[in-house]
């Protein structure tokens, strides 16, 4: 099995955040699908690391 590194919590707000902002806010077709195609791929991978990742104990 693969092992799943744990994300930040920030990277899933910037990758909403992200995601609404191209969406409205861009223009460009090209520019506006190749961003919602990022921040998509940044949310999936947050939401993978916050599932399936093992939690770290602080110290």
């Amino acid at each position: 099995m693969v092992k799943i590194a744990p994300l930040k919590p920030s990277l899933m707000v910037v990758s909403i955040l992200g995601f609404i902002v191209s969406a409205f806010l861009v223009n460009n077709l090209d520019w506006k699908i190749t961003l919602l195609i990022f921040f998509a791929v940044m949310f999936i991978a947050s939401f993978i690391s916050m599932h399936y990742s093992s939690v770290i104990p602080k110290k």
